[in-house]
């Protein structure tokens, strides 16, 4: 009877990883909010403040996609949903932020093209792969390119933070060049190395 219990305990939907994986969905919607309110003047004139909290967000919500996959590894708790909205979220909650930064006027709409066109052959790829029964594993360039990603989106939504503060910005444009290019190279690198799935 408790074996039986264990079993639905770890193929249950509603366990930590998956509660992460939905948090981070739901704080896209004050997330943005508060990015393109600030932007409009729904808080007032201070964009500093909309800006500082929408950061916060995502820095929140990307550290929730840092634990919900190795949580779900460690104690078994991987499930089909998991598998499916934990890289939903994920993407969900990257191209939020990039057409909202382009909204803004803080990159270049090409740039987030690439990136998300990316994301769509990467996507489509996995399907191929998944019908034929090959899992794919995350490489190298992939997690760089996402953690580069990431620190281009946090940089970028404190721009005018950073500009009051002396910080020069073109740091910030040589981290968005760098996720550039990690994001063609790991692209390249994906398709090269599971070449054999298209055959």
């Amino acid at each position: 009877m408790s074996e039986d219990k264990n079993v639905k305990k770890q193929t249950s939907i509603w366990n930590i990883p998956n509660i992460l994986t939905m948090f981070r969905i739901f704080l896209i919607i004050p997330f943005a909010i508060l990015l393109l309110g600030g932007q409009r003047g729904w808080f007032g004139s201070n964009l500093l403040i909309p800006d500082i909290i929408a950061d916060v967000i995502f820095v929140i919500a990307s550290l929730t996609d840092l634990f919900d996959g190795r949580i779900a590894r460690a104690y078994g708790l991987v499930t089909n949903f998991g598998k499916f909205m934990d890289p939903l979220a994920d993407k969900l909650l990257v191209c939020t932020a990039l057409i909202a930064l382009v909204d803004m006027n803080r990159i270049p709409a090409w740039i987030v093209m690439v990136i998300i066109a990316r994301e769509f052959i990467i996507s489509g790829f996995r399907l191929v792969a998944a019908e034929k029964g090959v899992v794919i594993a995350a490489g190298w360039w992939g997690k760089f390119k996402t953690t580069f990603q990431m620190i281009m989106v946090i940089l970028m939504i404190v721009e005018p933070t950073l500009a009051l503060m002396g910080m020069p910005l073109l740091i910030v444009d040589i981290v968005m060049y760098i996720a550039l290019v990690l994001t063609v190279i790991s692209l390249i690198d994906y398709l090269y190395k599971n070449r054999g799935v298209l055959k």
